[in-house]
Formats: structure tokens, C-alpha cells, sequence
């Protein structure tokens, strides 16, 4: 039961590499395809900071919790997030794009930090059972997307 743990799908999307991040970066584009939303339509979404890019973030109330989720850094083959549940926790989520033939190639993980809290190191035994199918969703929403 260490500090950090690793949760990680992938999946491949028609867009390209820089479509997928213009998407990803964008508050607005990323509300899109956010797998909790698919999950529940009742999420709660209010969008903070820029429009896109570092900083753009929105925090979100739902079934599943509330907290707050950033832009942390945006590269040509990828976006990182930080996400703060307050208590339940802060993970960084990378989407990774790897262009190729039939499309990109989309890895996207979510590395947990339960810190010296016990409940959520736990936690870390069942992570991968319990958030990967939400990962999967949103490859899944990012894959069902018209990308022309």
C-alpha cells in the first residue's frame, strides 16, 4: 500500500494529435468528452480561469464527489490535469497522444496521492477497478467524436 498509484487505459481516436490537445486544453472541449459527465448528466460543471491552457480548470459537484480540475500543463502530445477532491484526494491525469496509422493513439492515467492518509492508501488496492472504466469512457467519448 504505497503513496501513489497508477490507473491507466488506451484507446485510439481519428483526430489528430493537435486537434485532440486544442480539445483537451479547452474547458468547454474537455466538458465535451468528460467521462463523469457521460456518467452523470447532473454534474454540476462551472468553469474557472482562462478559456484554455494552463490554469483553465472548473470545479464540479456530482454523484461521484466535488472538487476542482486544472489545465497543468499542455504539450504537443498531451494535457495534464490536477485534480483536487479535497479530502478524497489530488491525482494528476495525462492524456498522452501518439500519432499513427488509423489515428492517435490515446494513453490516459491517473496517477493517485493518498499521502500518509491510511483510508486512501487503501483505496489504491481497488483503484483500477474503480476508476478505469471512467478513464475507458473518456476514450470512448474522444474516439465517438466527429473529428472532420
Amino acid at each position: 500500500m504505497g503513496r501513489f498509484t497508477t490507473i491507466t487505459r488506451a484507446g485510439t481516436v481519428a483526430g489528430s494529435a493537435d486537434d485532440i490537445v486544442a480539445l483537451l486544453a479547452s474547458t468547454r472541449g474537455y466538458t465535451e468528452i468528460n467521462p463523469y459527465r457521460t456518467a452523470d448528466p447532473k454534474l454540476v460543471i462551472e468553469p474557472f480561469g482562462p478559456e484554455s491552457g494552463v490554469g483553465a480548470g472548473f470545479s464540479f459537484a456530482g454523484k461521484d464527489g466535488k472538487g476542482t480540475q486544472t489545465v497543468a500543463a499542455v504539450r504537443a502530445d498531451g494535457v495534464d490535469f490536477d485534480i483536487d477532491m479535497g479530502a478524497m484526494g489530488r491525482s494528476r491525469q495525462s492524456i498522452d497522444l501518439t500519432p499513427g496509422r488509423g489515428g492517435t493513439q490515446v494513453t490516459w492515467s491517473a496517477k493517485l496521492d493518498a499521502g500518509n492518509n491510511p483510508v486512501l492508501r487503501i483505496f489504491g488496492l481497488v483503484a483500477n477497478k474503480v476508476l478505469g472504466p471512467s478513464l475507458e469512457t473518456g476514450i470512448a467519448n474522444l474516439a465517438g467524436r466527429d473529428w472532420r
